[in-house]
């Protein structure tokens, strides 16, 4: 860790999120969820039946902005994320995208290098623009003191969507591809790679303070094509991020990285690292103690949603862990639907009397 890490009661920085990124073990630990804005919240859904659509929701500046916003005024979350999807850069590229209720995502095959005539990485920016507009809409009207996250999918998890046509269990499809194909595999990486600096950097310049990159299925890959589809591609992202916005976080999520994660750390050159439930507490505090890295997360969502003594007791676990740490307190994935509001109170409340 930094020479001048420090364990404080209160930042010094205006925006409590972000001081653990500039030396300081804060205490409490700021607080965020993943999908913090969602379908628990009874505010969403009626902003989302006003949409008439999901992907609607997402190019809809306004209403795109009012769910961002929800979750903000109703627990004080240290930071608020962009309210959109992964998927809306393969839609911005040209990729045919619709996300069927009950099913999710669905989306026209890409299964050859044939097939990457049908992108159009030219079109992406003005695709793109109403996400854009969204972040300077939230910048604007979010308190002060709270910071705001940006995101994009890694391209090795937006590449799995693209190739087998929606979600799977094994992303077989596109696992085959990169091993029959590599350079083929490889120039849809590309693509993805350009696209997503450009978007976050656009994220940026609208107002967003940090930035996340979710590779919710980097834990299916072996350590080799690990080190080509994840680590690589990262870090080709974070550096030419840290050359447009040098004092702007990056966030590395690589769900079911386990052990990895410290090799994906010191490789990529991300400023945090956001751990999933399978990662043991002890984990997150051990592997990267010694790292210049903040550590994110990684309370168990479900647990989230029973509530109760096993929750306090799971919150308690993980702050004592980390306590003295560049801590970030998180779900090990996002919020689901059937979580109780009252619960996320209830947790948002624990953390916040740690020390106290």
């Amino acid at each position: 860790m930094p020479a001048d890490t420090r364990n404080t009661k209160a930042a010094t920085t205006e925006k409590r999120f972000l001081a653990p990124f500039r030396g300081e073990a804060t205490w409490p630990p700021p607080i965020w969820l993943m999908r913090q804005a969602g379908r628990y919240l009874p505010e969403y859904r009626a902003t989302r039946a006003k949409a008439g659509s999901f992907l609607k929701l997402c190019y809809n500046p306004e209403l795109a902005a009012e769910v961002t916003l929800q979750p903000i005024r109703r627990y004080g979350f240290d930071a608020a994320i962009l309210f959109s999807d992964i998927l809306v850069v393969p839609d911005a590229l040209g990729q045919k995208l619709e996300f069927l209720e009950g099913e999710g995502p669905r989306l026209e095959p890409i299964r050859e290098v044939a097939d990457l005539t049908r992108l159009d990485p030219g079109m992406a920016e003005a695709k793109l623009a109403p996400v854009i507009e969204t972040v300077t809409r939230i910048r604007q009207d979010l308190p002060k003191e709270t910071a705001l996250i940006g995101f994009c999918g890694a391209p090795w998890t937006v590449a799995t969507y693209m190739v087998e046509g929606q979600g799977s269990s094994d992303q077989a499809k596109a696992r085959l591809w990169a091993y029959r194909d590599e350079e083929g595999f490889g120039q849809l990486i590309d693509i993805l790679i350009d696209t997503s600096i450009d978007y976050l950097s656009r994220q940026v310049e609208a107002g967003a303070d940090c930035l996340q990159i979710f590779d919710t299925w980097a834990g299916s890959l072996p350590d080799d094509e690990f080190e080509r589809w994840v680590i690589d591609p990262t870090r080709r992202i974070r550096e030419a991020l840290r050359a447009r916005h040098p004092n702007i976080p990056v966030i590395g999520f690589p769900r079911g990285a386990g052990p990895s994660g410290t090799w994906y750390v010191a490789e990529t050159g991300v400023d945090g690292i956001g751990c999933d439930t399978a990662t043991p507490p002890f984990m997150m505090s051990e592997a990267y103690e010694d790292e210049d890295v903040v550590v994110q997360g990684n309370l168990d969502p479900l647990l989230l949603v029973a509530g109760g003594e096993r929750l306090d007791d799971r919150v308690d676990e993980i702050l004592e862990l980390m306590e003295g740490q560049r801590f970030i307190f998180n779900l090990g994935h996002g919020i689901v639907p059937e979580t109780p509001p009252e619960n996320v109170a209830r947790l948002v409340e624990r953390v916040r009397k740690v020390g106290a």
